[in-house]
């Protein structure tokens, strides 16, 4: 049985898991069922924010166990399974923030990397041990060095070390590291400069950033032209021009905002 609690507050979709006994660990269901929560074609969220039962970890990453007994056919299943499960977080058509409260190691540093946004506690800690285990770093692991860099990034993933998100802060990896009692106010700030626009220029911003990744520039700026074109087919784009006009005629112009300060 999946140890992870969804549920939907305000149109987001908080996505926690839940075994903090044991670190918030995750076993083969977990991970379908955050396949499950990503893909859901019944109620498209606003956004959705992952984070981790209790104060000691986001999660750290595959329970051991989900490595007992397997040969290369198995294996497969099993990263099969992983690869599904980030891909669904990568390519979610709405904005994805890990809140990052504890221990963010293996798998779960993954999703951490596949979701546009982090947020983390400063006491939080964040590492690829994998190679410690015997295994390669995989599936988006290989975003690390876009973050990071080349050379930092191998340390990372050829150590196996855990990392105090102080000693990453300066790469901008994280969008924000807060004390651990700011951390769910600082994410709600943050949800709310990211997950109010229109699902249609969301999920046409997330296709392009996977583009971006991707295809050579040309390609990317090719792409980019459809998508733009697309978003209007939408009504809610009009809409959404109008209000924008609406609000920016109600501001004041530069000039009478120096005259007012006088």
């Amino acid at each position: 049985m999946a140890a992870l609690d969804v549920r939907d507050d305000d149109d987001v979709r908080w996505i926690t898991f839940s075994r903090p006994e044991k670190l918030n660990a995750l076993m083969i269901e977990d991970l379908e069922a955050v396949t499950r929560a990503m893909t859901d074609s019944t109620v498209r969220p606003r956004a959705a924010v992952f984070t981790g039962a209790g104060e000691r970890a986001f999660s750290a990453g595959m329970h051991l166990d989900a490595f007992r007994d397997l040969g290369p056919a198995e294996a497969r299943t099993l990263i099969t399974v992983v690869r599904d499960c980030m891909a669904s977080v990568r390519l979610a058509p709405f904005p994805t923030i890990s809140a990052i409260n504890g221990h963010c190691l293996g798998a779960a540093f993954e999703l951490a990397l596949a979701c546009d946004l982090r947020i983390a506690a400063g006491h939080a800690t964040v590492g690829l041990p994998e190679i410690k285990v015997g295994i390669p770093s995989v599936v988006d692991a290989a975003l690390l060095q876009q973050y990071v860099g080349l050379s930092k990034a191998k340390e990372l993933i050829l150590t196996g070390d855990l990392y105090p998100v102080a000693d990453l802060e300066r790469y901008g990896l994280f969008n924000a590291v807060v004390p651990a009692e700011c951390l769910l106010d600082e994410t709600r700030r943050l949800l709310d400069r990211v997950a109010n626009w229109t699902p249609t220029v969301v999920a046409s911003q997330k296709r392009l950033f996977e583009i971006w990744q991707n295809a050579p520039l040309a390609e990317s700026i090719e792409a980019s032209l459809d998508e733009f074109a697309q978003v209007f087919a939408d009504p809610a784009t009009a809409a959404q021009v109008a209000a924008q006009r609406a609000r920016i005629g109600r501001l004041p112009s530069s000039q009478e905002t120096v005259d007012r300060s006088q």
